[in-house]
């Protein structure tokens, strides 16, 4: 069974500077995407074989695993000029984030045991890097939050070298919670995969019962 690890990089927020005067906005513009990459294997084996060979390669550990999320920050910050001191105008954050799982080609062919085992996998692949997502997308609002709270500066250089400060302090604390989620989920996958298989087949059991 694969262990899901899933590193991400996040690119620093891009800066556009004008000086309109008006008052002080922001709006996170947030995009997401879903792409799959499909797998072959006729056993758990192979299966497992297939998401390690065909997987999302990660350039930070070189290795491909069974699913990732991209995530890209970027947006736009303009300035306005008050009694001779400069300060945020407006602040607009952009998150795009591209989610990528797996698809079986040989689902409905499969065994029942096998068959279960696999829709778990998928739909925790699937929950690991829907949080993802959302740990981003959580970053995005405070960053833009952060943008906008900013007092006025004696200069505009200054206030720039704040926000450029601002935004790269908010990029480090997404990535150490996306790594500090990574890990959490690895150290608990087998305990997560047992519970959920129990609850899966519990669930066919009773709805057999039912019918």
């Amino acid at each position: 069974m694969p262990r899901l690890h899933i590193p991400l990089r996040a690119a620093l927020i891009a800066l556009l500077v004008g000086l309109p005067i008006g008052k002080a906005s922001g709006e996170t513009l947030i995009t997401k995407r879903i792409s799959y990459f499909s797998i072959g294997g006729r056993t758990a084996a192979e299966l497992d074989q297939a998401l390690s060979s065909s997987g999302p390669m990660m350039k930070s550990t070189g290795t491909r695993h069974p699913g990732a999320t991209r995530i890209k920050f970027g947006g736009t910050v303009t300035y306005v000029t008050r009694d001779d001191r400069c300060a945020v105008g407006s602040a607009k954050v952009t998150l795009s984030t591209r989610i990528i799982l797996p698809r079986w080609k040989y689902r409905r062919q499969a065994g029942r045991d096998l068959a279960l085992v696999w829709d778990t996998l998928a739909s925790d692949i699937k929950r690991h890097e829907e949080r993802h997502a959302e740990i981003a997308r959580i970053h995005a609002r405070k960053m833009e939050k952060a943008l906008l709270s900013l007092k006025p500066e004696d200069s505009c250089e200054r206030i720039q070298a704040r926000v450029a400060e601002v935004s790269a302090e908010e990029v480090e604390r997404h990535d150490k919670d996306q790594a500090r989620f990574d890990r959490t989920e690895a150290a608990n996958f087998d305990r997560r995969m047992i519970r959920l298989l129990q609850y899966r087949l519990e669930t066919l059991k009773k709805n057999a019962k039912a019918r």
